[in-house]
């Protein structure tokens, strides 16, 4: 019993540390394209109003 204890937290423990390392790589790579990502500047509009010609 104590052998199926230890399988099951070492298999839990290895399934953690691979979640754990996936989810800080993401982090990484976002933060790392955030930086990277040029800056949004707002753009002049022209805002003219037309009207729809009915035929």
């Amino acid at each position: 019993m104590a052998d199926l204890l230890n399988l099951t937290m070492l298999i839990c423990a290895s399934l953690g540390s691979m979640a754990f390392g996936v989810l800080t790589a993401y982090c990484i790579f976002r933060v790392g394209f955030a930086l990277i990502r040029p800056q949004k500047r707002p753009v002049a509009v022209k805002a003219s109003a037309k009207t729809a010609s009915v035929v």
